[in-house]
């Protein structure tokens, strides 16, 4: 299975909502961060040029509130690619005593970075991000 990457988040005054927690979009962002970052630390520079990536799905579940000057740590890994369909899973940990607060499943597909359309990736992507 490849590593998992991780990614230090502080919660910031504008990630809190009404309740004094973070809000759920901002969990959204964050999904999207942490993703992009594995890409950009872990792909070659010619695939980062040749493939963007969308989602097609979000799944979030919350289990503990986030609160401001919450340091998090992100932690993000590829499951399984089926086709142009590939399942990331992400977790949320507050540093201070290591609770998940939230975990998200997404769903994503590659694109042609020129065409902006889907496109297979190759055979080494699939294997250095996914299982």
């Amino acid at each position: 299975m490849p590593p998992a990457f991780e990614l230090a988040i502080t919660v910031a005054p504008e990630d809190i909502d009404q309740l004094g927690h973070v809000n759920n979009v901002t969990y959204v962002r964050w999904v999207q961060d942490a993703a992009v970052a594995h890409w950009k630390a872990a792909a070659a520079p010619a695939d980062q040029e040749k493939f963007l990536w969308i989602v097609l799905r979000h799944e979030i579940d919350y289990m503990e509130a986030a609160r401001p000057g919450d340091s998090i740590m992100a932690r993000t890994w590829v499951g399984t690619a089926r086709g142009l369909r590939f399942e990331r899973f992400t977790e949320f940990a507050r540093t201070s005593d290591g609770k998940i607060v939230a975990k998200a499943r997404t769903v994503w597909c590659p694109i042609d970075a020129q065409k902006g359309r889907p496109v297979a990736v190759s055979d080494a992507v699939r294997k250095s991000f996914s299982i």
